[in-house]
């Protein structure tokens, strides 16, 4: 055994000699390093370090945040060539080799707390920061640089010089347990995620009305009452009627649990931020203590999703007790200089008509109920800052006066955060969209259900989170951003990962690197090599940035369309078919754009050595004897939707109303005249349109088809009535169709009649109700 241990240790001695003098005459290109996030200064020399089992890993002494970062090294070793460096708290000697060291001292003045300096020769690694949590971030580097899985017992680094430092100081991460409840290993997992990708702030929303996650001692109701729900909403919201599991789901963190989950945290240099929703979100709370509302109850914990109108009683006194009662525990569990309150989505509807209400807004010489919440607002900030604490709300904080001291969370697009910020006030960026990654990230067909929203990687990639409405001075005031992961419908640990991932790695790109450096045809190649550090780490990411982007652009000259094909991934084949067949390695191959002059289903799927990676997109041109021909409405279109899509370019939309191919009427019927240009048989006539009640989009009650030869003299040859006759209110398109004798003419009438206002069985009863068109189809 000793003597086959031998042999072993000299092959590989043998081995990693010949290595390093292979590495020694070459230079690796910097952008084959496949970095995320881009450093700020990265240049690459000859050679290169080996990392071999007699590697070791030294630290600084007298630090055990530092020993602590050179033991997450280790592991990160042990985890690429299967031996764990010993790690050696003392500082190496000068001439010493075979190690890497991690220091505490630097030249660089600029770094800050997370900059850091990373040298790679072929003696030696050096890991310099200013402070551990620096060290950390570039530790992160040192995981990229090693191989994703391990393949030998050893692994070459190349010689490379980093400077590197975050642009932002508040790179964050949101997760939802309120919707769906996640145990605590997956919370520590989650903020795995968080380090590998160098983001520093984990924002735990704690509290809705759907759930109470966090144990308070003195209101043993919260969690006992609070944390459960006695069923939960299936499928999306607007899918009618609306079904339940009919099982009890729920569950909390107790304080040893969170004092561990914020250890887990403060180890990794990531912080923590509670969120504890007032005035509204609030009917666990209200479920478990009912005299805290305006109403006194009974209430529930809710089991769908949505706004309601029962929210925190801003005229007792006792809400307010009960509030500082709270953030009293919530500080003592969490060392977090900031303490998110929510503040968002809470209706006036039960302050309007609460005599308590009523009262607190005349006594306090309030203008309105909008004031009563920033009174609510800045009441709870008085308290937080005496007891040392901040507090950050979302942008609805805003209404009637922002609390002096207060952050802003900005998600309903950019504004709140850009009056914020002139206001003085320090801001988190979070818009909707691009960062709320419950969003869609590819075609609705292709994806899981969802809310509704399209962030696709791309999108994300491109976001700058410093408005450029800002002045120089005010743009100081942009902490950074964090994108949001809520869990309506997302209810597995497995689903979380697959919305989060990839668009985490574009994230951390957006907070990181300097805006001047981001390239995304860069981005994409580095990607190549991240979703194998995924593949390795057993990560359930959306393969959606494989899926074909399809665009299909109509020459109205030429009476065709273009097809141009793309993907939010690189480095692969993408193969098509125009039959709608399932595309294979033996179908065309697509060079570049094509064009189209026939009607065609249009299959498209990105290949990687030979397999199919994402899914398979499907769009359809329509070369009918109405493409492209004059259209008049005498019923215009509504001028969100006038200008974006044409009844007869040939395309069909998808379920998403805002994909840029339906025409959209509020409250008006609809007639559509189409001028062929000369007579001819007519055979069928068709018309697409959309459902999707919760936006108030209805299908027809009527659609009617008239033809004639002079534009003068119509003749309806079809009347369809009740278009829907199975009555089905899912989100959904329909085809609404006419075959008729075969018939000559020039001209095709389609008058179609709305329902008018909403039906009252629907939440939006009484209000004004959608058409929805996408194309009208002439054979």
């Amino acid at each position: 055994m000793t003597f086959r241990k031998n042999i072993l240790t000299l092959l590989l001695s043998i081995f990693c000699t010949a290595g390093i003098a292979t590495l020694s005459q070459a230079q690796v290109k910097p952008e084959s390093l496949s970095l995320i996030p881009q450093p700020v200064k990265l240049t690459t020399q000859k050679g290169g370090f080996l990392v071999q089992p007699s590697t070791k890993v030294y630290v600084d002494p007298k630090n055990d945040d530092l020993l602590r970062v050179g033991e997450f090294l280790a592991q990160h070793i042990e985890d690429a060539i299967g031996h764990r460096p010993e790690v050696i708290q003392k500082k190496p000697k000068k001439k010493e080799t075979n190690l890497i060291h991690l220091t505490l001292k630097t030249d660089n003045d600029t770094l800050g707390a997370e900059g850091y300096t990373l040298s790679v020769t072929q003696g030696r690694i050096t890991l310099a920061a200013k402070e551990a949590h620096g060290a950390f971030l570039g530790m992160q580097t040192v995981r990229q640089l090693l191989p994703a899985q391990k393949t030998s017992e050893s692994a070459l680094i190349p010689a490379l010089q980093i400077v590197d430092k975050p642009r932002y100081t508040w790179r964050g991460m949101h997760l939802d347990v309120t919707r769906h409840f996640f145990p605590v290993e997956f919370v520590k997992q989650y903020i795995d995620y968080l380090a590998m990708h160098k983001l520093n702030s984990f924002h735990w929303h704690l509290t809705d009305d759907q759930g109470w996650r966090i144990e308070i001692k003195k209101y043993s109701k919260l969690t006992e009452v609070g944390a459960y729900r006695d069923s939960t909403l299936i499928g999306h919201y607007w899918d009618l009627p609306q079904t339940y599991r009919k099982r009890r789901h729920g569950g909390y963190y107790t304080q040893e649990q969170i004092k561990e989950v914020v250890k887990y945290a403060q180890d990794r240099f990531i912080n923590v931020v509670p969120e504890i929703e007032m005035p509204g979100h609030a009917l666990a709370a209200l479920a478990a203590y009912p005299e805290l509302s305006c109403t006194g109850g009974p209430h529930k914990v809710e089991s769908k999703w949505g706004i309601f109108p029962d929210i925190f009683c801003a005229g007792n006194e006792q809400t307010f007790a009960f509030l500082e009662d709270v953030l009293t525990g919530v500080m003592e569990l969490f060392p977090s200089k900031v303490i998110h309150v929510g503040g968002d989505e809470a209706p006036k509807t039960r302050w309007k008509v609460c005599p308590k209400c009523q009262k607190r807004i005349k006594d306090e010489g309030l203008k309105d109920e909008h004031e009563l919440q920033s009174y609510f607002v800045q009441r709870m900030e008085k308290f937080a800052n005496k007891n040392g604490r901040i507090i950050i709300g979302w942008d609805e904080i805003l209404e009637g006066g922002l609390a002096p001291n207060a952050y802003v969370m900005s998600w309903r697009g950019t504004k709140g955060g850009i009056a914020a910020a002139k206001e003085k006030h320090y801001v988190v960026m979070s818009p909707g969209t691009p960062l709320y990654f419950d969003y869609y990230q590819g075609e609705r067909d292709l994806e899981p259900t969802t809310i509704h929203g399209y962030n696709p990687l791309s999108k994300v990639y491109a976001y700058d989170p410093t408005p450029s409405e800002l002045s120089a001075e005010e743009k100081k005031y942009i902490l950074g951003a964090q994108a949001n992961m809520w869990t309506e419908y997302v209810s597995t640990e497995e689903h979380i990962e697959y919305m989060v991932f990839p668009r985490i790695a574009a994230l951390s790109e957006v907070l990181w690197t300097p805006a001047k450096l981001k390239d995304w045809k860069s981005f994409q190649n580095r990607m190549t090599q991240q979703y194998k550090r995924y593949d390795a780490l057993g990560v359930n990411y959306a393969r959606s940035a494989f899926n074909v982007n399809q665009q299909l652009q109509v020459d109205s000259t030429s009476n065709r369309a273009t097809v141009t094909f793309d993907t939010d991934a690189a480095d692969v084949t993408i193969h098509y078919t125009l039959d709608g067949s399932e595309p294979s390695t033996r179908s065309q191959v697509y060079k570049g754009p094509f064009s189209l002059n026939r009607t065609s289903t249009i299959k498209a799927g990105s290949f990687v050595n030979g397999k199919l990676v994402g899914k398979v997109s499907t769009r359809t041109f329509e070369a009918h004897k109405g493409f492209n021909k004059t259209i008049t409405l005498t019923t215009p279109a509504h001028q969100n939707f006038a200008k974006k899509a044409k009844l007869v370019d040939g395309l069909k939309g998808s379920t998403d109303q805002y994909d840029g191919h339906w025409v959209g009427f509020l409250d008006t019927d609809v007639e559509a005249i189409i001028d062929l240009g000369k007579e001819q048989p007519i055979k069928r006539i068709s018309t697409n349109f959309m459902q999707n009640i919760g936006y108030r989009i209805f299908l027809p009650v009527q659609v009617e088809y008239a033809l004639s030869v002079d534009g003068i003299r119509y003749v309806t040859v079809d009347t369809i009535d009740d278009p829907n006759p199975l009555g089905a209110e899912g989100i959904t398109t329909h085809e609404v169709a006419a075959t008729l004798p075969l018939t000559r003419a020039r001209f095709v009438k389609v008058k179609v009649r709305s329902v008018g206002v909403s039906p009252d069985k629907y939440p939006s009863a009484g209000q004004k109700t959608w058409l929805m068109l996408d194309e009208i189809v002439v054979e």
